[in-house]
This record gives structure tokens, C-alpha cells and sequence, in this order.
């Protein structure tokens, strides 16, 4: 499948029910209306759950990020200053 305006592919893939040509990332196909089930990739065997307990907020009352492992909020880039107001 191709873009209208540009021409350039847009990752197609055929459809296992009647064959038609669907986006790669359709989760029905537009002909038939078969589900088009994408396998989720795989989590890697050697990453841990995300324990959402342990992260820390932005200190800035506004902002919704979350501080990384230099001290900055991973949204706004405000360094972490204490306690969220």
C-alpha cells in the first residue's frame, strides 16, 4: 500500500483471510474485517518490572514528568528540587 501523497510504501502486509492488502499496523483488514492480530513483541528475558512505586514526580506543580537518574524531569527538564508543590 502506497501513500496517496507521496507515493512512499506504507509497510503493507497481506491479510491471511482473503488476501487484501492492509497496513502493517491495522488491527482489522479494511475487505473482510477479519481481526488482524499483531504479536506484541516479546519483554526481554533480562528486564525487571517497572515498579511505578519507586519512581519520583517532577518537583514542579505543573509539569506531569518523572524525574530520571541525572536528577532532571524527564518532561519539562527542570532539575528535581525537593518534594512536588
Amino acid at each position: 500500500m502506497k501513500c496517496s501523497h507521496c507515493g512512499q510504501s506504507l509497510g503493507d502486509r497481506a491479510c491471511p483471510a482473503c488476501g487484501a492488502e492492509v497496513l502493517k499496523e491495522s488491527l482489522f483488514c479494511h475487505r473482510c474485517g477479519r481481526s488482524l492480530e499483531a504479536a506484541a513483541p516479546a519483554p526481554a528475558a533480562d528486564s525487571e518490572e517497572t515498579d511505578f512505586s519507586k519512581r519520583v514526580l517532577c518537583s514542579d506543580g505543573n509539569c506531569i514528568g518523572v524525574v530520571n537518574e541525572q536528577g532532571v524531569c524527564k518532561v519539562c527538564g527542570k532539575p528535581y528540587s525537593g518534594e512536588a508543590r
